[in-house]
């Protein structure tokens, strides 16, 4: 009873210290939105020609499925701090001195995590609600509306906080490298189960494959299409009346499965947990302990005291004004050389790698393929612009100096640029060479682009999690499937937009010096 009472006041405190950040409001926001586009038809599930008549059981699967693949994406980035958070705080070094266990605590953490993403998907349980009482086609039937939440969503919501909690505890993916790495192992786990129809993660399959038995039944010429588009109205559709899942204590059973493999990811977790220790974060820094030899007593023994404790005057450098003499390019070397810094020697072979590949593949290929790659190789490099200062706490520091935002923010800026060009450099020349004026219009304007969405994400939120989110699903959407209108680097020449983006790359760079005003004005 005493270990669940402090369970509930961990998730308690950790819960509402969340709900009250810009992050949560901005996320339960856009899950509003998702309710509306839903309820006017801007977000469609459909089988082919058909769709299912505005009932209970249609209009809460749609919905499930919508909040599904919204916050097992979305959601992992929202709540994926829990652990930095008590770090950067100090709390956590408080509770590891208490005698709390580490499974304990992941699990607290997990819990939370699962709190949190309930309240947003309850938000869309209620927009399904009020999509059907606004566009009554049957009676509301609460339960049949409400059971494809329970069974799908809240086991879904589980898992996905487990796997932030382990994100946490481990060395590599705890940075922006998960960041990355869990859009390709989210994606990869969705495709996998619905090709295969398994039970996947988001209730495609067992939402999806019911329906398409029941459209089956009525048409046998049905060939099992089944999509969840954005946009994508169709004329006349042809309904049909689909009355929800029979949910059996078989497929019940199944979704618990995801249940239980959250409680195997905490207890994962709890192995890899650190317990707030330095040294045992991380293997790097033990060789470096190691290295450095075991300190005792007598190695301090007979050191001279600094000179402030003896008590001697301390005289501080006057500073010099050099008025009208702005030193920029210093200034913009010594950014690149933060950008770049704790880069291993074999990130800039791949770089210089993908450079070549660009400048020596055929010029269709470089733009259509590897300046892809080459394009997101950098993205940990581009996502610390703007958000360093608050990663490092060296915000008094810098917006302290003289005339920070007419020097500092630009010479950020420009760093960004230099890394986009070098790493693209490739494809540059090789559209400079051909004299493809066009096309080089287009890779300068990505650039420019792809730095700037960078800058103005860090100096809003503050953080480097932000861009890693959305730049690698923009990018994955856009230029990796050559969406028109989404891909900013051109890799086609139907899909480009370059004076789009570049009128967008004005706009964010007006929102990356408001940003940092703000911060200016409360430093």
């Amino acid at each position: 009873m005493k270990s669940l009472y402090g369970l509930y006041h961990m998730v308690k405190a950790d819960f509402l210290e969340r709900v009250r950040r810009y992050s949560f409001l901005l996320t339960l926001g856009f899950a509003v939105y998702l309710g509306y586009e839903a309820g006017t038809g801007g977000i469609v599930l459909r089988l082919e020609q058909y769709q299912g008549v505005l009932n209970s059981a249609w209009c809460g699967s749609m919905m499930t499925l919508v909040s599904t693949l919204f916050l097992t994406l979305v959601g992992f980035y929202i709540v994926k701090n829990s652990l930095l958070r008590d770090e950067q705080t100090r709390v956590g070094r408080i509770l590891a001195a208490t005698p709390m266990t580490k499974s304990f605590y992941t699990l607290a953490k997990a819990v939370s995590n699962f709190a949190v993403l309930t309240a947003m998907i309850a938000v869309l349980a209620v927009a399904a609600i009020i999509l059907q009482l606004a566009r009554a086609q049957s009676s509301l039937q609460l339960w049949t509306l409400l059971a494809p939440f329970v069974w799908v969503g809240l086991p879904a919501m589980a898992f996905t906080a487990a796997v932030a909690v382990l994100f946490e505890t481990l060395p590599v993916l705890r940075g922006g490298v998960g960041n990355v790495i869990y859009f390709f192992v989210w994606g990869a786990g969705l495709g996998i189960g619905i090709e295969h129809q398994l039970d996947d993660l988001g209730g495609f399959t067992v939402i999806g494959h019911n329906m398409q038995s029941a459209l089956k039944g009525i048409d046998p010429a049905y060939k099992n299409d089944l999509a969840l588009t954005i946009s994508d109205k169709i004329a006349t559709p042809k309904s049909f009346l689909w009355t929800g899942v029979d949910w059996t204590p078989a497929i019940v059973l199944r979704r618990f499965w995801w249940v239980a493999g959250a409680a195997g990811v905490v207890l994962v977790a709890a192995v890899f947990f650190h317990r707030f220790d330095p040294a045992r974060e991380g293997w790097r820094w033990k060789r470096k302990i190691k290295s450095r030899g075991p300190r005792s007593v007598e190695d301090f023994q007979g050191t001279p005291a600094p000179a402030a404790i003896q008590g001697s005057a301390a005289h501080l450098t006057p500073i010099i004004r050099t008025a009208g003499q702005i030193r920029f390019a210093p200034l913009v070397v010594c950014e690149l050389r933060l950008m770049l810094k704790g880069q291993r020697w074999w990130w800039y072979v791949v770089a210089a790698g993908l450079s070549i590949a660009c400048l020596a593949a055929p010029l269709n290929a470089s733009r259509g393929g590897v300046i892809v790659a080459a394009w997101l190789w950098p993205v940990l490099l581009w996502s610390q612009m703007g958000a360093r200062e608050a990663r490092y706490s060296t915000q008094s520091l810098l917006f302290s100096s003289e005339r920070s935002l007419q020097r500092q923010l630009p010479a950020a800026w420009t760093a960004g640029v230099i890394v986009a060009a070098l790493t693209g450099g490739g494809l540059g020349i090789r559209l400079l060479l051909a004299a493809n004026l066009q096309g080089l219009v287009v890779w300068a304007t990505a650039c420019l682009f792809i730095p700037t969405l960078a800058l103005a994400l860090g100096a809003w939120s503050g953080s480097s999690k932000a861009f890693e989110a959305l730049y690698t699903v923009w990018w994955y959407i856009g230029p990796a499937n050559h969406t028109s209108g989404l891909d900013f680097i051109g890799t086609t020449a139907a899909s480009s937009r370059p004076y789009t983006y570049l009128l967008l790359t004005g706009a964010l760079l007006a929102a990356s010096y408001l940003g940092r005003r703000s911060k200016l004005a409360y430093a």
